[in-house]
This record gives structure tokens, sequence and C-alpha cells, in this order.
């Protein structure tokens, strides 16, 4: 769904025109998984496909949105009222915003909104982290609120944590928000500093599976790992009490103090060590052009995130299986139990490759394999 279609909704809706329009881009990883929330490095990119939303002030104070996507409308029963729904849970990504700005005592009205887009949902995309992105970047322009990029991503990320109530980290906000084009951006979840990296390697792409899996287990899970990181840092504390999170933590200290550790839970705060070692080796190979360095990296946190993090299916081990000798490099993307793998490989062997995986993934699994070519694209506007 594009940018005129969605104009189109809001016109059918509301009867007027919308006075502003906001593009919000889904993210990748290239790699840096679970590392946000452990206070390490990412290395994220805003794609080409996007959530678009129209919107216009209403001078009630109330706040109406329609899904285009699903066809379905919410309206808040007054201008006060922010209330976590149960039902229409997609509205919560938008009130989450709206709650926590207001808590931060900023002064706005009321909006009629209609948003869709072309990021495929379940696909570990981060559509919901560019819904609230756009809803709190229409805040801004509506009201004059004069916020910083920062300020929109903080925002957005406080309404998933505190109001959807998912603990997620940073970047997917930090992505939809600050990505530029042609370039991926190693942030750091700590300190918030970042750096782009060019990212335009001649003859290759980036192509994403969508394996069309979304176990339940996502969030809770999620949070369940989350908790296993804060365990063990905890316990590795009383060896170095000046460790707040896992980014202080080195390999070979680990490894000295891994006794300590409850076996799953040793597991666990393996893969987000190795795996923030890997963001800095990957940031370093780009700077050399070694885009085989970059695949092999990409392969070496698939098998850490399969093994260690434990937060793979058979389906997306199944396409990073398929990848080996045909990509530079593959892994599954994003929180885990399904969604889509990342693929870097020759711009030339794509179209073959789609056509034998799809064959291949319809055979054992019974399903069609969708796939999506990625541009790397500019963030929020």
């Amino acid at each position: 769904m594009d940018s005129q279609t969605i104009q189109k909704h809001f016109r059918a809706r509301f009867a007027a025109e919308p006075t502003l329009l906001v593009r919000a881009p889904g993210r990748i990883n290239l790699i840096g998984e679970h590392t946000d929330y452990n206070g390490g490095f990412v290395l994220p990119a805003a794609i080409d496909k996007a959530i678009w939303l129209a919107a216009s002030p209403r001078p009630d104070g109330r706040f109406v949105f329609f899904a285009a996507d699903l066809g379905e409308a919410f309206a808040t029963p007054d201008g006060a009222a922010v209330v976590f729904q149960t039902e229409k849970s997609w509205a919560n990504y938008l009130l989450g915003v709206v709650s926590e700005a207001r808590k931060d005592g900023l002064d706005f009205g009321g909006l009629n909104v209609a948003f869709g887009g072309d990021i495929p949902l379940g696909a570990g995309l981060s559509s919901s982290a560019a819904l609230e992105s756009a809803m709190m970047c229409a805040l801004d322009r509506a009201f004059g609120l004069g916020l910083s990029k920062m300020d929109i991503v903080r925002l957005a990320q406080r309404g998933e944590n505190l109001f959807v109530g998912m603990k997620c980290g940073i970047m997917d906000m930090f992505a939809s928000v600050m990505g530029r084009a042609h370039h991926v951006v190693r942030l750091d979840c700590r300190s918030l500093d970042f750096e782009y990296f060019p990212f335009a390697p001649d003859a290759l792409s980036l192509l994403l599976l969508d394996s069309r899996v979304k176990h339940r287990l996502v969030d809770s899970e999620y949070n369940t790992r989350r908790g296993e990181c804060e365990a063990g840092v905890g316990i590795l504390k009383k060896a170095d009490p000046s460790i707040a999170t896992l980014r202080d933590v080195s390999p070979g200290f680990l490894e000295e103090h891994r006794a300590r550790l409850p076996a799953t839970i040793a597991k666990r705060c393996q893969f987000v060590v190795e795996e923030i070692a890997r963001v800095g080796q990957a940031c370093a190979a780009l700077q050399r052009g070694d885009f085989r360095e970059v695949g092999r990296l990409m392969f070496a946190g698939h098998d850490g995130l399969n093994l260690q993090y434990e937060v793979c299916v058979p389906e997306t081990n199944f396409l990073v299986e398929r990848a080996r000798g045909r990509a530079l490099g593959a892994r599954q993307m994003g929180g885990g139990f399904g969604g889509c793998t990342l693929n870097l490989l020759k711009t030339t062997d794509m179209e073959q490759f789609v056509e034998e995986t799809s064959a291949a993934y319809r055979r054992v699994f019974g399903l069609d394999l969708k796939a999506y070519p990625v541009r790397l694209s500019d963030g929020i506007g």
C-alpha cells in the first residue's frame, strides 16, 4: 500500500484532505541481534518498505485511527482517555506514544489518522516501530512540538516498552528514524553514539526470505531472554562490580567465570558477548570492502542464535542451510521464532536462488515462500 492509496483512504474516511503525510521505513539488521538491550552495538539500516501515515488535527482532542491494511477503525471516547486496548490491539502502538508524550508534558490536540504500508507484517522488519515513529513524527509536525529525531526515537521506544509492554531495545525505532540511503549505521545502544558505514556493494544484493511463520512464543520468549541476560549480569557482577551490562563482559572474562553461571544463562551470555564482537568485526570488514567476511559473520551469527540463544525454528534454519554455498551470508533476523532470513548474495544469482529455495521450501513445509529484495533507504520523513 503506497502513499497515494493511504491518502485516498484518509479522504474516504474523514471527508477531508490530510494536512501531513509521514513515511516511516521498516528496517533490517545486518548483524547484532539481541545486543541492543544488553548495552551493545547493532548494525541496522532503513529499507525501501515503509508505513505511510496521513493525518490532520481534530478540534475536539479525540484520536480517530483507521488501519487501512486491516480495514478497521478505532476512536478514543474523548480527548483525555488513552486506555490500553485488548480487542483492537494495533491501536496500542499509536496510543502508546500519545501516552508517553503526555507524560513529558507535551501539549497537543487530537488527530485523524489513516495508515498502512508495504512492510510485511510478522516478518521481523519492525512495522510496529515504524508505526510508533510515524505517529510521534505526526504529533510533532502537526502541533509544532519542536522534537529532535532522537526525541522521536526515545518516545516511540517508551510507547512500546511502557504502554504496549514489549521490552524491546532502541534499535528498531532508531533505524526507522535515522536511516540513510546506501548505508548501515552502527549504533552504540548505551551512549546512543552512531556512525554510518557505506553499504552499496557492486554486484551484490540483500534479499529477505519471509518464512511466513511467526510462532506465538516470540513476545514471551523475548522478555525471557532479556531476563536471562540480566540474571547473568547479576552473577558476573559479583566477580567484577563494574559490570553493568553484557557489553562490559569480554569473551575471556566470561570463559573464566563461566562455572558461576547456570548452563542456560551461560549460553545466552556467550551469544551476546560474541555477537557484540561480530558487529565490530563486520564494521572493519565493511571499511575494507570485504563482503565475504561480512557474509561469514552473518552465518556465524545465525549459528549462535540457533545453538546458544535458541530462538530459531526449523523453517528459518532450513532457509539458512539452503543459503550455505549459494550466498555469501544468511541469518535469521529479528526477535526470533520465525520471520525473515536476511541473505547477502550475488545479484545475478538471486532469481535462481529464490526459485530453487522456494521449490524446496514448499516441498518440505508446504508453505509458499515470499521473497523481498531490499534497498537501503533514508529514514523517516
